[in-house]
């Protein structure tokens, strides 16, 4: 069995928040890549690695429901947004330490995405196309996920 129909079957059976984990396990991959290639010199290596976790930031970004999330939407936004900021200038300096404080503060939400996976209400707000065939038939609940502070650096008000 290949990696991809593994990864493809292993994911299956998940919620959408285990799909929105595994999104950020992708991304802090690439990223990892982009900060090897940049210690290699591989420009062209590192610049499709940031291509790729650019692709994830914006997809979440794009599926983000400011009409259901609230406030966590909001910080979410900008969050990707310094995100997205971040890995360019990281790219452009071909900067490993940049790459890995973009690493630090997205391992930081994705540590917040598993506390909210341990919560079975969260699947409710999650967007459509997020969610598992179970979860598209829940109603979707009252608020967000409680806020999760996050330690990061570059913005101490950023909370998922």
């Amino acid at each position: 069995m290949s990696q991809g129909s593994y990864e493809r079957d292993s994911l299956a059976g998940a919620t959408g928040v285990e799909l929105v984990l595994a999104l950020y396990d992708a991304a802090i991959r690439f990223l990892y890549r982009a900060a090897q290639c940049a210690q290699e010199d591989d420009v062209r290596g590192r610049r499709m690695a940031v291509k790729k976790f650019i692709d994830i930031i914006m997809y979440l970004q794009a599926r983000l429901r400011p009409d259901v999330g609230g406030s966590v939407a909001a910080a979410l936004s900008e969050f990707y947004n310094a995100m997205f900021t971040m890995v360019l200038e990281a790219s452009h300096h071909a900067s490993v330490e940049e790459f890995h404080k973009v690493i630090a503060c997205v391992k930081n939400v994705r540590d917040a995405w598993l506390v909210v996976a341990r919560d079975p209400a969260a699947g409710k707000v999650l967007p459509r196309e997020l969610r598992t065939r179970e979860e598209l038939f829940m109603p979707l609940a009252a608020s967000a996920p409680a806020h999760v502070e996050l330690d990061c650096e570059v913005s101490s008000r950023w909370m998922a």
